[in-house]
This record gives C-alpha cells, sequence and structure tokens, in this order.
C-alpha cells in the first residue's frame, strides 16, 4: 500500500488549505453529517465544482466498519516468520511466477524505463490484492471521509479525501468506481490518493491512468513511485542493502517490508 499517486500542476488546481483544517472531529456518527456539510461548504469555496460534491458526498455516511478495521491493527505486530508464511505461499507464488511469464514483455519495458525489477513489482501486486483478483470493496470517499471525520489521525486523512476529490475533479475516476481497502488504497497495487496524484501513469497509453483496471498502469505506477522514492536500480532489496529502505516508502510496517524482499527474491530465483 503506497504511503501516499501525475503532475505537481494538478495538485495545484484547488487551494485546499481551508479544507485541510476544516470542522472539528468526532469519536462518533452523531457529528458526522454537520462535519461533512462543513466540509462542503469549504470545498466548494476552494474552488471544486458543486457537481463533483454531489456526485462524491451526497450519499457519504460514518462507516463503522472502517472504524472497526483502523482499530484493529494487529496483523503487523505478529512475528515475520509467522506473517510472511502467511502470504508467502506455494500457490502465490506460482502464480506470480506465471504472471512474470505472461507479462514478460510488459515488465520488461517498465523495468527499461524506471529500473525497478519484474519480480519487485510482482511481489508487491501479489502481496496487495492477489495480483488484481481483490482490490477491495469499500467505497473510498465514504471511508476517507470516515477515518477524516475521526480524532484519531484526522490531518493526515483530510488531505487524501482532498486528493480523492480531486481526483473525481479531473475526471480521472467516477466516486462509484473508487472503491479498494478500507484505508482508501486503490487499484490492483493499492495506491492511497494522495500517491494515485503524484506518481499514476499512462502506461497503456489510452489517455487514462487507470490503476484498477490496467495492469500496465498499475505496475507501471508502482515502479515510477519506487523510483520517486530512491530505488537504485542494480542494487539489492533485503534487509540492510540500499533498496530495503524503498520498501519501508511503501509500507512503514518493517515485517511488511520484509515480506516484500522476501517474495521478491524467491520470484528472481525462480526466472
Amino acid at each position: 500500500m503506497s504511503g501516499a499517486l501525475l503532475t505537481v500542476g494538478a495538485l495545484t488546481l484547488f487551494t485546499w488549505g481551508a479544507f485541510a483544517r476544516a470542522a472539528s472531529c468526532g469519536s462518533s456518527a452523531s457529528g458526522f453529517s454537520q462535519w461533512l456539510e462543513d466540509v462542503k461548504r469549504e470545498a466548494q469555496a476552494s474552488g471544486l465544482s458543486q457537481h463533483t460534491l454531489n456526485a462524491a458526498l451526497a450519499d457519504v455516511s460514518y462507516d463503522n466498519a472502517v472504524i472497526g478495521r483502523d482499530r484493529g491493527q494487529r496483523i503487523f505486530r505478529q512475528s515475520f516468520e509467522k506473517f510472511s508464511s502467511r502470504l508467502v505461499t506455494p500457490s502465490r507464488l506460482s502464480k506470480g511466477r506465471a504472471l512474470l511469464a505472461r507479462h514478460a514483455a510488459l515488465l520488461r519495458q517498465i523495468e527499461a524505463r524506471y529500473g525497478v525489477p519484474a519480480s519487485v513489482l510482482v511481489a508487491i501486486w501479489g502481496l496487495e490484492t492477489g495480483f488484481g483478483a481483490d482490490n477491495g470493496r469499500f467505497k473510498t470517499v465514504q471511508a476517507l471521509a470516515t477515518l477524516a471525520y475521526d480524532c484519531r489521525r484526522s490531518e493526515q486523512f483530510r488531505e487524501e479525501l482532498n486528493d480523492a476529490l480531486t481526483i473525481v475533479e479531473r475526471g480521472d475516476m467516477s466516486p462509484s468506481q473508487m472503491r479498494g481497502d478500507w484505508a482508501g488504497e486503490i487499484g490492483q497495487t493499492q495506491f492511497m490518493p494522495s500517491s494515485y496524484l503524484k506518481y499514476g501513469v499512462d502506461f497503456d497509453g489510452d489517455g487514462k491512468r487507470d490503476l484498477i483496471r490496467s495492469t500496465a498502469d498499475a505496475l507501471a505506477s508502482t515502479a515510477n513511485f519506487l523510483k520517486s522514492k530512491g530505488w537504485q536500480t542494480g542494487a539489492g532489496w533485503n534487509e540492510g542493502e540500499p533498496n530495503f529502505a524503498i520498501f519501508l516508502e511503501w509500507n512503514q510496517a518493517r515485517v511488511y517490508a520484509k515480506t516484500i524482499a522476501l517474495m521478491a527474491t524467491k520470484l528472481d530465483s525462480a526466472q
């Protein structure tokens, strides 16, 4: 799940400073409706169109399931051995090897441009969504609004909500298309909206950055993220090697970064 995703100019389309400071946070659903109305007014004052607000926020409600997931993140506290054994399975490795062969030409093109090996990209793809089989079913805008209202990390998720609305305003995705994991991650490798705006690329040349349906865009965007964070072409990625730190940019949990490294190494050794 990328830490933050086209051009920097696009990010200045709206002046989000006021929106980012909008409204007080809350710890229950009771104040959410009023908070959302304040958000809508400040977003419109910042330059967002009424059409986007109607499309993106009209049916948004406080999502208790999202709060439950946010409070229950114990998986990253597991030992590396236990955590990695659940994710780097024989079946997942077998599927990954098949996809390395199927997408060999595409992956070579991506590596030639960004310097990130195929095995690393396929490892992230497999660990995040089972190679695109399960991108998540949460409504992205609703999830982000819920987390932006919640007092735990309100400022962080207000910015992500701003970026999700910017994606809708630009026409990249409709709100109904924006479904993913509970924390607002989108697409086959789970980009946060901010990462989508910064690092998403149209690699298949169809004029859209489609990280949900386009495998080429999703994998190339992942490579662009890693390169932008400092990926060193040809350097190692296991713990203690130069590129391991870049996995921590992708996900700050060390146990997850080590699992990416393990799966990439196993996929690489099979080629």
